[in-house]
């Protein structure tokens, strides 16, 4: 199967819809070495694909612009659409334009086709581009090419009818994640801005009681000059300033207890708040990893093949049921993805080989046993290979690990 962020989908919403197939000439010499076919040449049913997928709506709308039609330089991307197709149907200069973008925009595929190929040859050379993510152009020769039989053209028709249902569901599928994200962001970002106030309510505390502090040892300042200047006093006056000053000692010790007992709490939500921002960080750079794949995939096909890493990459740990999406999502990115559970069900023995064989090592921090970590910590040390901790065992942290966006790999 193809990997589908790759592939270009049609971009008509009319291929939702469940078109019938028109009657097509049988195959034969009739046809075979006849000149291409035009756009009015080819059943209409075809039309709607041809349009939303060999030409970009930019194109479309210059070309309806040349052709003299009203309000296309304002008309809704719906609208062009539908435009395009009504006008492939006709026999007229507008028409003739139309065909003639087409075959300068795929001339590169129309070159890749031989005049006299069978059936077999059409195939093969649909099925390569099929396979890598080449649609549009080979789409529009094949179409348009007089030896394509009716069963191939069919074959191909429904090929692409379908990559729009596909490619719709993944794209869909994406936004919801994204959209969960950035509402876990802005919790974070709520939570952190709750513990900054708590923290300045904390330093003003401590404030407050550094000030009283101070007062107290003036007070007992004055008190000890007092009672030396007064040293004809009674032995119950001495007794009762020498307990006024134990006392005046005692609230300041108290008081000085508590000052400390302020500032361990101030350092400990310091450290909590430090811990939030590093979590809301990462967050970002997950929920920005998810944008950037987002837009690939909309913008798949264009000819920009997404980066992958020098190397396989070895996960370990995680939740079995989400393994078949991570593969998915690193064909996707051309990642080769090694498996391993951790030593649930794989047998930890078999570690040793398979981070031989990676470029980068990754593992989720929670759901992973000590145990596993340290031997693939020792295993990555040994082979002096780089790892990567993960936030989560979540699908975004194992994007953002293998887009670039997890951070740097610690290095043994």
């Amino acid at each position: 199967m193809p990997t589908l962020p790759r592939l270009v989908p049609p971009r008509s919403p009319a291929l939702a819809v469940p078109l019938p197939f028109p009657a097509l000439p049988e195959d034969g010499a009739a046809k075979s070495g006849a000149q291409r076919l035009r756009t009015w040449e080819i059943p209409s049913t075809f039309h709607c694909s041809i349009i939303g997928t060999c030409l970009t709506t930019g194109e479309l709308r210059q070309l309806l612009i040349r052709a003299g039609q009203e309000g296309a330089r304002t008309a809704t991307d719906h609208a062009l659409h539908g435009r395009g197709v009504r006008l492939a149907g006709q026999r007229d200069q507008a028409a003739r334009l139309l065909n003639k973008a087409l075959d300068r925009r795929h001339e590169n595929s129309i070159r890749r086709l031989p005049r006299q190929a069978g059936e077999e040859a059409l195939r093969a050379i649909w099925r390569e581009s099929f396979d890598r993510g080449d649609i549009a152009g080979p789409y529009w020769a094949l179409m348009s090419h007089p030896a394509s039989p009716p069963a191939l053209v069919r074959e191909i028709f429904g090929e692409v009818h379908m990559l729009s249902h596909l490619v719709g569901s993944a794209s869909r599928l994406d936004i919801a994640r994204l959209t969960r994200l950035e509402r876990e962001l802005e919790a974070e970002k709520d939570r952190s801005r709750r513990q900054q106030a708590r923290l300045k309510a904390a330093a003003a505390e401590r404030a407050g009681l550094q000030q009283r502090v101070g007062e107290l040892e003036e007070w007992i300042t004055r008190a000890r000059a007092s009672a030396i200047a007064a040293g004809r006093s009674t032995r119950a006056g001495e007794r009762r300033r020498y307990a006024e000053e134990d006392a005046g000692a005692a609230r300041a010790d108290a008081l000085a207890l508590r000052l400390a007992e302020a500032e361990e709490r101030g350092h400990a939500l310091q450290r909590e708040l430090e811990q939030l921002q590093d979590l809301s960080h990462s967050i970002l750079r997950e929920n920005e990893a998810l944008e950037a794949a987002v837009a690939a995939q909309l913008q798949a096909g264009r000819g920009a093949a997404p980066p992958s890493p020098a190397g396989p990459v070895l996960y370990v740990g995680g939740r079995r049921n989400l393994f078949d999406h991570l593969r998915a999502y690193a064909e996707s990115r051309n990642v080769e993805l090694l498996l391993h559970d951790g030593g649930m069900e794989d047998s930890t023995t078999m570690l040793p080989a398979l981070v031989g064989q990676a470029a980068t090592v990754l593992f989720p921090v929670d759901h992973i046993s000590h145990t596993a970590v340290g031997l693939v910590k020792r295993l990555c040390r040994q082979q002096a290979k780089p790892y990567l901790p993960l936030r989560s065992a979540g699908l975004a942290s194992f994007l953002a690990a293998i887009s670039g966006a997890g951070g740097a790999y610690s290095q043994p």
